[in-house]
């Protein structure tokens, strides 16, 4: 396999959509970057920027923002989070 995509994903320590997001990344062997908006409340504002949403997770592969969990599940459910990861390696 080629390099890993770059996965960040603005989460919180207790956010349960933000471990099962996690937890389906790990079995695609993708290590997320966390940034946790609840100790660093200025990244909180710049995700709400970015993205235009007040809710964790957000997830981004390479440039793309994928959504929350419930997004990135439904991509899996679809047979495209592999396509999207390799494209973004």
């Amino acid at each position: 396999m080629g390099e890993q995509a770059r996965v960040l994903m603005y989460c919180t320590r207790i956010c349960p959509y933000c471990t099962m997001a996690d937890r389906l990344l790990e079995r695609k062997g993708v290590k997320a970057e966390k940034i946790h908006v609840d100790e660093l409340p200025e990244q909180l504002a710049e995700m709400m920027r970015i993205t235009g949403r007040t809710t964790v997770p957000q997830i981004f592969i390479g440039k793309t923002h994928v959504g929350g969990y419930t997004d990135l599940a439904e991509l899996e459910r679809g047979g495209k989070l592999d396509t999207l990861l390799a494209a973004q390696s």
